[in-house]
């Protein structure tokens, strides 16, 4: 039996990161569980992990496995895109190795020590960096991520300069560059609170509502011209239009954020009108995904990738797109604004824009790099069982959210006199706290489901698929 291999051998480093972002992503999806039981069980494993370690290692997590996952799809796509090996494997696999050994570190940090003796211990004094969301990595950690994201960039570069450009590999790159140069900011810490706020969203905003959407409109576009055979070109001037407006509504949108810090009026406009537009780059994202698969050329095996695909960009619409919207404009963020309503718009909008994305590349290539050109129908089934299954999930979690959202408005923000306390109102949201748990393990479940995949061979009377060089295909 013929063993098949990859185009380029140096894809074959994606594994280590793919890996690894599942793992990861295992760990952020139980931690957001204990999570959910602590809103209606309090003291669930105090103090061993309190409620602010966990929030902060899910959070970590989130961010770590991500960006995992943008460079295992880095590795895997720039080598094909360029049509040359990458650069280094071996700086790759060592960055690897130091990322993770980073990651994990600080997240056992997190666990173990008091988080105010983790700061005295790392430098904060020296360069205070600490204690602000999704920032709360030590100073030794943020100067390790830069570390890793300047050799990771360089690497694809190289990779890239030395070989064929494409639409699709400097879009990539312009947005690795950006989110390596926003995370910049978390470095700065001012005194005044306006400021410190301001610079935060630089990093928090910029990533996720710019330089995000540039990764995941170039991971997106790969899959589908891998996917359905349709012209580069057509894909490329859908991307193009998706990326300019991804930017001219995502810099300016980030005015959003700076309503009620302390930031001139004007942004109330800038923010709201900006913001507004918003929806538009992820409504032409699904626009493009059913376009492109209306237009296939041909049925590609890996039916899982597909779906995985068109699935990243409704969900990503609906996610970043509609209940972004729902509470963008400044009249009514004025109510909204850090309530249950957020966390529902946060938790689809990830899910959607890049939990997906990375699922979707992770199911394209996966097969390739372990020898096959896709995986069995078995195991594809699992697989987008688990879509269903995890897509659900969430669903019921963000209505949950959603309507805790809207009655913690209706009794403590509303009223002008009366209005309930804190803790008062999060009693009265137990039973959607209770339908988010569910709506978790839901997930969960899903998430078992899908990892359940990559062990599943072929059926007694199915033939698979192997992919062996020169593309073309045999039966195994």
């Amino acid at each position: 039996m013929h063993i098949p291999t990859l185009k380029y051998q140096s894809q074959a480093v994606a594994k280590l990161y793919f890996i690894a972002a599942l793992c990861l992503f295992s760990g952020q999806i139980i931690f957001g569980l204990t999570l959910g039981l602590q809103y209606v069980i309090g003291d669930l494993f105090f103090p061993a992990i309190p409620f602010n370690i966990a929030r902060m290692v899910h959070t970590n997590l989130l961010i770590v496995w991500l960006l995992f996952g943008f460079m295992g799809a880095a590795y895997f796509m720039v080598p094909e895109e360029s049509e040359t090996e990458l650069w280094s494997p071996l700086f790759a696999k060592i960055l690897f190795w130091v990322f993770l050994a980073a990651g994990v570190a600080t997240i056992l940090g997190y666990l173990l020590v008091p988080y105010a003796s983790l700061a005295k211990w790392t430098g904060n004094d020296f360069l205070g960096t600490m204690g602000r969301e999704f920032l709360e990595q030590p100073l030794p950690t943020k100067v390790g991520i830069v570390l890793v994201c300047l050799g990771f960039l360089f690497n694809i570069s190289m990779t890239v300069l030395k070989g064929r450009k494409t639409a699709i590999s400097l879009v990539l790159l312009l947005g690795l560059w950006g989110l390596a140069l926003m995370f910049l900011f978390s470095f700065v810490n001012p005194d005044n609170l306006v400021r410190d706020k301001m610079y935060w969203w630089f990093v928090v905003h910029l990533w996720v509502e710019g330089t995000w959407e540039l990764i995941m409109a170039s991971l997106l576009a790969f899959v589908l011209i891998k996917t359905t055979g349709v012209d580069r070109e057509v894909i490329d001037k859908w991307m193009y239009m998706i990326v300019a407006f991804a930017l001219i509504s995502g810099i300016l949108g980030t005015g959003h954020h700076f309503y009620f810090i302390g930031l001139p009026g004007y942004w109330h406009w800038i923010g709201g009108v900006f913001s507004a537009l918003e929806p538009i780059p992820f409504f032409m994202m699904t626009l493009f995904a059913f376009n492109m698969v209306q237009r296939r050329r041909r049925e590609h095996p890996n039916q899982a990738a597909v779906l995985w695909a068109v699935g990243t960009a409704v969900i990503a619409f609906l996610g970043a797109g509609v209940w972004g919207f729902i509470h963008t404009l400044s009249t009514v963020n004025y109510y909204t604004h850090g309530s249950q309503v957020t966390a529902a718009h946060g938790h689809l909008a990830f899910y959607g824009a890049y939990v997906l994305v990375v699922l979707a590349i992770i199911s394209y290539s996966m097969p390739l790099m372990r020898g096959r050109q896709a995986n069995p129908m078995r195991a594809q089934r699992a697989e987008m069982w688990s879509f269903w299954i995890m897509s659900i999930g969430m669903a019921v979690m963000v209505l949950a959210l959603s309507g805790a959202g809207i009655l913690q408005i209706w009794l403590q923000r509303l009223p002008t006199s009366g209005a309930m306390g804190f803790m008062a109102t999060q009693d009265q949201l137990r039973f959607f706290y209770w339908v988010r748990v569910a709506g978790g393990v839901m997930f969960l479940i899903g998430l078992i489901t899908y990892l359940s995949s990559f062990f599943i061979g072929p059926a007694a009377d199915e033939q698979e698929v192997a992919a062996i060089p020169g593309g073309r295909l045999q039966r195994a």
